[in-house]
């Protein structure tokens, strides 16, 4: 690999072992992918806090010695210093604020509190969601980032036409004390062509008409790269959210081309860097309600649990959330948790969005979800989501039964205490 004079000072140590030990491991990581060089980033989004059994005894001898295990793969524990560029914390497993109605260990909460302390210190923003561009984190076109979380990945490359592949802790860590990440993959401008064509020959409007494109997306393609045409309606952020989190749940798609609306593919030409249009995989009637019937993984109506926003709720889903549910009642066997990040948890305060909520029977969530946490209200065998990313998970990490419908759907269903959607 080719480094330049910085790099190789790094690597050396003139800056510190820990950030050596992290130039180490870019360097390894690297190599194995084929990487020339290494590139500059001043963006990285990573998982840091550990507040875990598993990590407990980790704890028990200090922060570096957590960081330097599963940040840096070292069995020595170096000094951690603070972050060389912007990096800022994603989605954690416990909610502080609830960690009682989680059911969360108080001496992992205690764990989080003190990691959160320590890595604050260090320069890690803790942002705590699996949305930071929903609070701040938003990359300009172009921009070179190490990001991890996969909805959050193909959001920045498709959405924000910054470039990014799907990052791991140790390597986010590495570039938050080193500003730098291995040139290959998405990075690469040559790699981030269509290379799949899907027609859409059926309504895609509502947010969950998104979500079903957007799982449909990724069985069809895997791990590929599709462009798009039909589409008649022009998506919002909630909407282009939960597609990617879909396609990237069922495949591993890391980017998406939609002409016209994102950012690199003004035109289908542009889409596909002007190579021919492979065969058009169709999206019509017929795949939409098989589709559907995927994300349907119950058989039992009576519903003890609905969970929204995942990926995190924007303030619009918040408002809608709270519009849908105002004087109502949620039925007295099912628990409803909408769950935000914390920044926009303020702004639905003040805006009486979280008292209508509670008010009517919900609880309102940040930091996390159950498949982050593994903890649902107790008692629960069938659940409701408006997510195909959480129903595609959650009913194998819960072992539960699991609807996938609309908001109007599961806020609905909540105040019903049974599924009212209909599978199509």
């Amino acid at each position: 690999m080719q480094l330049t004079d910085t790099e190789k000072a790094m690597r050396d140590g003139a800056n510190g072992p820990a950030v050596a030990r992290s130039m180490d491991l870019l360097i390894r990581y690297g190599e194995a992918l084929g990487a020339e060089r290494l590139v500059e980033t001043r963006n990285v989004a990573g998982a840091y806090n550990a507040s875990t059994p598993s990590v407990r005894s980790l704890a028990e001898e200090g922060y570096d010695r957590v960081f330097s295990e599963l940040n840096l793969d070292s069995d020595e524990v170096v000094d951690v210093p603070r972050m060389a560029v912007p990096t800022c914390q994603l989605i954690t497993g416990i909610d502080l604020d609830n960690h009682e109605l989680q059911g969360a260990d108080p001496a992992l909460v205690e764990m989080q509190r003190a990691g959160e302390k320590y890595l604050g210190k260090r320069g890690v923003n803790m942002m705590c969601t699996c949305t930071p561009y929903q609070v701040g984190n938003v990359p300009v076109q172009g921009e070179h980032c190490a990001w991890m979380e996969s909805s959050a990945v193909i959001y920045c490359n498709s959405v924000l036409g910054a470039r990014t592949n799907v990052e791991g802790k140790e390597s986010t860590g590495a570039a938050g004390l080193t500003g730098r990440i291995p040139y290959w993959g998405l990075h690469r401008p040559e790699n981030r062509h269509a290379n799949r064509l899907i027609r859409v020959e059926t309504e895609v409007n509502d947010m969950a008409d998104w979500g079903v494109l957007g799982y449909f997306t990724g069985f069809e393609v895997e791990e590929n790269k599709p462009a798009f045409e039909g589409l008649t309606h022009l998506p919002d952020l909630m909407k282009l959210k939960h597609f990617g989190a879909a396609a990237a749940s069922s495949g591993g798609v890391e980017m998406y081309h939609m002409p016209g609306i994102t950012p690199e593919a003004p035109t289908m030409d542009a889409a596909f860097g002007g190579a021919a249009r492979p065969e058009a995989i169709v999206f019509g009637e017929a795949e939409k309600r098989r589709t559907w019937a995927r994300l349907q993984n119950a058989t039992d109506r009576k519903l003890d649990f609905v969970m929204l926003g995942c990926p995190h709720n924007s303030i619009e889903q918040m408002s809608l959330v709270a519009e849908l549910l105002e004087g109502r009642k949620i039925h007295p066997d099912t628990a409803l948790w909408v769950h935000t990040p914390r920044a926009i948890r303020q702004i639905a305060d003040r805006s009486g969005y979280t008292d209508i909520i509670r008010a009517a029977g919900g609880e309102v969530m940040s930091d996390t979800c159950p498949s982050i946490s593994r903890r649902m209200p107790k008692g629960v065998r069938v659940i409701a989501t408006d997510s195909a990313k959480q129903a595609h998970y959650l009913p194998a990490i819960g072992k539960v039964q699991g609807w996938f419908g609309s908001v109007q759907q599961c806020v609905d269903s909540a105040v019903a205490g049974e599924w009212l959607g209909v599978v199509q």
